[in-house]
C-alpha cells in the first residue's frame, strides 16, 4: 500500500511538536488559524504567505482540537472550515485535527480481486442497518460482513460518505469532501470497516462526487472573499460552466489547484483509508455542462490525470464511472480517453428491466436482451451491469418486485422478475452489481431515512440462497463455470415467439469452462424443446431458478442434464423450460 497522502502541506498535519497548517487563499489579505488551542483568538496564530499558500506551525495544536481558518479579505473577516479538514464536528461546525498515524492497520495486505472476479454490493451506510435510534453508522455495516461474505460478494460499494448537510442524505451533496460524515462515525469508523472487510476478503469501493460540491453548508463558497459574477470563488467556475442540475457549484477543473484538490481527495481514499476503488458520480457532468455536448474539456483531462495516477500507484484498485452514455472513450486509455477501468452500463440495465418487469410477455424483446447481454466497450469488464441501483430504485422508480407487481411485490410473478434480473446480471459479461436487499426481495423504493427491512431475509431466505448460488457459479467456486468470468459470449438463439434466449459464456473453452445459459422470459412452460448448445455432449444442469427450494411459489418443474447431439452441424438438446426461469448448464466432461 502506498504511503499516506501529505496533501503538499495543505490542511492540518499534526506532528510531535504541534500541528502544521496550510491553506490555499490567493485573495486573502491575512490568514490565521483559530481553535481550542488558542481560545479561538484570531491574533494568536497568524499564517505566513508564500505565493498563494498560507502556512504556520502551531506548537499547542494537537489531534482532537477543533479549528478554523480566519480569513481577512476586503476589510472583512470570516472563519472557514479547512477545505482539507479530515474530520468535522458537523457540516456547519468546526474542523477537527486528525492524525492518520494513530490508527493501527496491522498486516492489511489485502488486494482487490481482478475485475473479472468482482461481484459488487452497493450499500447506503445510513439505511443499510441501524440500531433503531437514528441514522445507520459504519460500525453497524461492519456487523453484516459475515452475512455479506456468506452471500458471496467480494466488494461493497459505499454510497458517498463525505461530510454532508444534516444526518440523512444519499450523500451526493458533499460539503467537506476530505471528512468522513460525522453521523456515520467519522474517519476511524471507516478505517475499522475497511480493515474488517479486508479480513473477510471483501474489497471496499468508495463513491465520490466531483461533478459538483454542496450546494448547501459549503464553506468553500467564496472561500477567500473573492468571486466574479456572484459565483463561488476560487474553487468554482465563475461563468456559465458553474451550472449543474444540483446547484451552481461545479469545480473549476481549469485551475491546477482545484484539479490537485480533487486528485488529492481521490488518492486519500486509496492511500489513507486503504480503499480498493472509487466509483465516480455522474461523470458526464464533469466534461459537459448538461451532459450532452462536451464543452468542459478540462474535466476529461482531470479524469485522465487522476486515473493515470491510480493505474500507476494503485495498480490493484479500480476506478469506475457512472457515465450511462455508452461512450467507449470513458474506459479507453488511448489518447483522449478518460482512463476509467469500468463504467455503469445503460445498455444493460434499461433493456433488461424492460424485459423482466412488464406483465405482458409480448412486451419483451429478445433482440434487446441479446444486445444487452453481448454489448461491449472492447473488454467484457469495462462495464458494470445491474438491474437495481440507488438511481434505478428511486426518482420515480421502485425495486424490481414492486415494479413487476405493484399490488403484491411478494407474488410469484414479482419474485420471478427479480430472480430473472439477477440471473441475467450474474451470467452476462461485465462486473455484476447488486443493490442492498435485492437478494431478499426488498420492495418499494430507496429512501435514505427508511432502514432496510431485514425481516425479508427470513421470509425470502430461499431467494437469498438463490443469489448465493448464482454468485457461487459466477465466481467459479465449484470449478465448473469458469466461463462466467471470461471475456467471451455468443448468443445461440433468441426466439421472439417463445421469448427464449440462450447464450454461451467461456474463457478459454472446454470442460469446467464452457457454460450455456437458457432463459425463458415467458409465462409458458416449454416442454422438450430443441435448444442449441455450443458443442455436442453432456451438459450438466448446475442451476434451475424455478426450484421450489428457492420459493414455494415456484413450479418446481423438473429439468435434467442436457444431452446435446449433432443435427446438421448444430448441437441440439431437448430441454424443458419452466416459466420465467433461467437454467445454467456447465460442460463438465
Amino acid at each position: 500500500m502506498t504511503s499516506d497522502v501529505d496533501f503538499r502541506g495543505l490542511g492540518a498535519h499534526p506532528h510531535d511538536g504541534g500541528t502544521r497548517f496550510g491553506v490555499w487563499a490567493p485573495h486573502a489579505e491575512s490568514v490565521s488559524v483559530v481553535g481550542d488551542f488558542n481560545d479561538w483568538n484570531d491574533a494568536t496564530s497568524p499564517l505566513t504567505r508564500d505565493g498563494d499558500v498560507w502556512s504556520a506551525d502551531v506548537a499547542d495544536a494537537a489531534p482532537g482540537h477543533e479549528y478554523k481558518f480566519a480569513i481577512s479579505s476586503g476589510g472583512k473577516m470570516s472563519q472557514r472550515i479547512d477545505p482539507y479538514a479530515r474530520q468535522c464536528t458537523n457540516s456547519v461546525g468546526n474542523g477537527i485535527i486528525y492524525a492518520d498515524s494513530t490508527f493501527e492497520w496491522g498486516d492489511d495486505s489485502f488486494r482487490c480481486p481482478p475485475m473479472n472476479e468482482l461481484v459488487i454490493y452497493e450499500t447506503h451506510v445510513g439505511s443499510f442497518v441501524t440500531d433503531g435510534q437514528g441514522v445507520g453508522r459504519l460500525g453497524e455495516v461492519a456487523t453484516k460482513l459475515d452475512y455479506l461474505k456468506s452471500l458471496g460478494i467480494n466488494a461493497i460499494q459505499l454510497m458517498p460518505l463525505m461530510e454532508f448537510a444534516g444526518d440523512y442524505s444519499w450523500g451526493y451533496n458533499p460539503a467537506h469532501v476530505f471528512a468522513v460524515e460525522s453521523a456515520y462515525g467519522g474517519p476511524d469508523a471507516l478505517k475499522r470497516l475497511v480493515k474488517a472487510a479486508h479480513e473477510h476478503g471483501i474489497a471496499v469501493i468508495i463513491d465520490v462526487v466531483y461533478n459538483h460540491f454542496g450546494p448547501s453548508d459549503l464553506d468553500m463558497w467564496q472561500f477567500d472573499g473573492w468571486s466574479e459574477n456572484d459565483k463561488g470563488g476560487i474553487y468554482f467556475f465563475e461563468d456559465w460552466r458553474s451550472t449543474t442540475p444540483w446547484g451552481d457549484t461545479r469545480p473549476d477543473y481549469g485551475r491546477h489547484e482545484v484539479r490537485q484538490f480533487i486528485a488529492d481527495n481521490a488518492r486519500m481514499w486509496l492511500a489513507n483509508y486503504h480503499a480498493d476503488g472509487l466509483r465516480w458520480d455522474m461523470t458526464p457532468y464533469i466534461r459537459s455542462v448538461d451532459a450532452t455536448v462536451e464543452n468542459i474539456p478540462e474535466g476529461r483531462v482531470m479524469c485522465r490525470e487522476i486515473n493515470d495516477e491510480i493505474r500507476r500507484d494503485f495498480p490493484d484498485c479500480v476506478s469506475i464511472a457512472e457515465d450511462l452514455h455508452g461512450d467507449p472513450t470513458v474506459t479507453s486509455i488511448a489518447e483522449g480517453g478518460a482512463g476509467f477501468h469500468s463504467q455503469w452500463d445503460n445498455h444493460f440495465v434499461h433493456p433488461i428491466r424492460d424485459a423482466i418487469i412488464p406483465a405482458d410477455d409480448a412486451a419483451r424483446s429478445m433482440a434487446s436482451v441479446a444486445d444487452a447481454v453481448t454489448w461491449s466497450y472492447g473488454d467484457a469488464f469495462d462495464r458494470v451491469i445491474y438491474t437495481e441501483s440507488h438511481d434505478e430504485v428511486a426518482n420515480g422508480h421502485a425495486r424490481v418486485p414492486q415494479e413487476a407487481d405493484p399490488n403484491d411485490p411478494t407474488s410469484a410473478r414479482a419474485q420471478k422478475a427479480s430472480v430473472l434480473g439477477a440471473a441475467l446480471t450474474l451470467t452476462s459479461p461485465g462486473i455484476p452489481m447488486l443493490f442492498m436487499g435485492q437478494e431478499f426481495l426488498q420492495d418499494e423504493w430507496f429512501r435514505d431515512n427508511v432502514p432496510l427491512d431485514w425481516s425479508g431475509l427470513g421470509e425470502f431466505h430461499g431467494i437469498a440462497v438463490l443469489h448465493q448460488d448464482l454468485i457461487r457459479l459466477r465466481r467459479n467456486a465449484d470449478n465448473t463455470t469458469r466461463g462466467l468470468s471470461g471475456q467471451h459470449v455468443a448468443v445461440l438463439d433468441a426466439d421472439e415467439a417463445a421469448k427464449v434466449i440462450a447464450y454461451h459464456r467461456w474463457m478459454d473453452g472446454g470442460p469446467g469452462d464452457d457454460v450455456t445459459v437458457v432463459v425463458n422470459l415467458s409465462g409458458a412452460t416449454h416442454e422438450n424443446v430443441g435448444v442449441q448448445f455450443p458443442s455436442a455432449g453432456r451438459w450438466k444442469l448446475v442451476l434451475n431458478t424455478d426450484a421450489t427450494v428457492y420459493s414455494s411459489s415456484f413450479t418446481g418443474t423438473w429439468v435434467g442434464d442436457a444431452d446435446a447431439q449433432d443435427h446438421g452441424g448444430a448441437a441440439i438438446a431437448q430441454v424443458t423450460l419452466p416459466p420465467y426461469t433461467a437454467l445454467i448448464f456447465a460442460r463438465t466432461e
